[in-house]
């Protein structure tokens, strides 16, 4: 069984070889294969431009002269596919107007033939790291502007800060428990911001989002063909995570297959892409969280009990924002100051009246509804200093949202108008705090999905942006 190694210097090796010469193919196919490199070909321009689109190869070594569609034609179509895909150029004839020409429009490089093996695959070997160099740039500037620090000042967080310092630099998996919106992916940032792994890819993975027949090809990854719609080779998120941090949110929501699959990636370093049959060795740190009680799906059998001794090496628990209110006025402070920049309004204030009122709240939606507020307000304000008055009713009215809806519905005579209105206003509630995920909503407040629909349906209840 072949072994491949993901995120090394030259994480993925297929090489597409574009020449209208069978002999020239089959040579180059010889050379590389004995160097490890996977080969696949194309003996025309038209067939190279195809199997760039469908195949994805790592490089292309390309001949300049064809019958079809010469190299430097080929070149320019490679580029609008894949515009940062090294292709190496290759001539028998070869001229300083045609390197110059290919220069400009991206080649990676000229090489005349016939070809030194010792040059072709150094060059190779430079553009296949150049390339994964390019790639990783991009997924730590796709992060880069996402916040990692985690604000708080109440003990229990001053103390749980102080368990990341000494965590943090350690390979030891992580599991992150609490309520939704409570900031477990922030947490679980703050801890790879602080690691050895910090200048490498965090990856952030909902397994409650992504549907049960994807989820494998989601995080491992698929070969060609390997079902229909796999048209080209996919990397899965532990390819992407290689020597960085996979982040496994609402874990909880994983079938048992799947669990069986990342067990043995935590304990034996490898896995196999759907399709596929090499393993893949991969070093990765996997922190997982979820709002869900393990324990007690451990004992329902919803949940691998191995999984979770792996996972929780190190436990954190986040508690709700009612729980640690004290971090509130930093919280308001830190999102005002950052969607004020965004907004144009650098310079907003919550008044004393309107803060106090913003930390009595019990904030069912924890930190997510929070700096959703502070957005709202940010947006809406025409002064620098956010009054009372300012804040959403359901806020400063006493209670939640949910418990104005209940005094409504008690002062309703008509029984099942009553009941409609509560149940409307608990709904909606819920279905909110949850962003209207079904599934999620339909576990936390004990309805089948089908059920829950039903009873959406019945109050003519519809998401907000429908």
């Amino acid at each position: 069984m072949e072994r491949e190694v993901a995120g090394e210097k030259r994480p993925s090796n297929l090489i597409l070889v574009v020449d209208d010469e069978p002999r020239v193919r089959e040579s180059i196919r010889s050379i590389l294969e004995d160097e490890g490199f996977v080969v696949i070909e194309a003996s025309n321009g038209q067939e190279g431009l195809k199997r760039v689109s469908a195949d994805k190869p790592d490089s292309v070594l390309l001949d300049i002269w064809m019958p079809d569609l010469d190299g430097i034609e080929v070149l320019r179509g490679i580029k609008q596919l894949d515009a940062d895909l090294p292709v190496i150029i290759m001539s028998g004839h070869g001229t300083i107007e045609t390197a110059v020409k290919a220069a400009k429009l991206g080649a990676y490089d000229f090489l005349e033939k016939p070809l030194s093996i010792d040059k072709l695959e150094l060059v190779l070997r430079n553009a296949l790291s150049q390339r994964a160099l390019l790639e990783k740039n991009r997924a730590l500037k796709g992060e880069g502007g996402r916040e990692s620090e985690f604000i708080g000042v109440s003990p229990v967080i001053t103390a749980m800060l102080e368990q990341v310092r000494i965590v943090a630099p350690t390979q030891a998996s992580v599991l992150i428990t609490g309520e939704n919106g409570t900031g477990k992916e922030l947490l679980a940032r703050s801890i790879h911001s602080s690691s050895r792994r910090s200048g490498e890819a965090f990856v952030a993975v909902n397994c409650a989002a992504i549907p049960e027949t994807l989820i494998e090809s989601e995080l491992f990854g698929h070969e060609r063909g390997a079902f229909t719609g796999a048209s080209s080779r996919k990397m899965g998120k532990f390819d992407l995570a290689h020597c960085g941090t996979l982040f496994l949110d609402e874990i909880g929501d994983m079938s048992l297959a799947t669990q069986a699959k990342i067990l043995r990636v935590l304990e034996e370093k490898t896995f196999q892409r759907v399709g596929g049959n090499r393993d893949i060795t991969v070093d990765v740190r996997v922190v997982a969280a979820t709002n869900k009680d393990l324990k007690t799906g451990i004992e329902r059998g919803e949940f691998r009990e191995d999984l979770f001794f792996r996972l929780n090496v190190f436990p954190f628990h986040l508690p709700p924002l009612r729980e640690r209110r004290e971090d509130i006025p930093k919280m308001l402070t830190r999102f005002l100051s950052e969607y004020g920049q965004i907004y144009g309004k650098p310079d907003l204030v919550f008044s004393p009246e309107a803060e106090r009122a913003l930390v009595e709240y019990a904030w069912p939606g924890n930190v997510r509804e929070l700096r959703n507020v502070a957005e709202r307000l940010a947006i809406i304000t025409a002064r620098e200093v956010i009054d009372l008055g300012m804040v959403p009713s359901s806020i400063t009215d006493e209670g939640s949202g949910q418990a104005g809806a209940a005094d409504s519905a008690v002062e309703e005579t008509d029984y099942r108008k009553a009941r409609e209105m509560f149940e409307r206003g608990f709904f909606t509630r819920r279905l909110d705090e949850n962003e209207w995920n079904i599934s999620r909503t339909s576990d936390a407040v004990g309805l089948e999905r089908s059920n829950l629909h039903r009873k959406m349906k019945q109050l003519g209840i519809r998401h907000p942006e429908k």
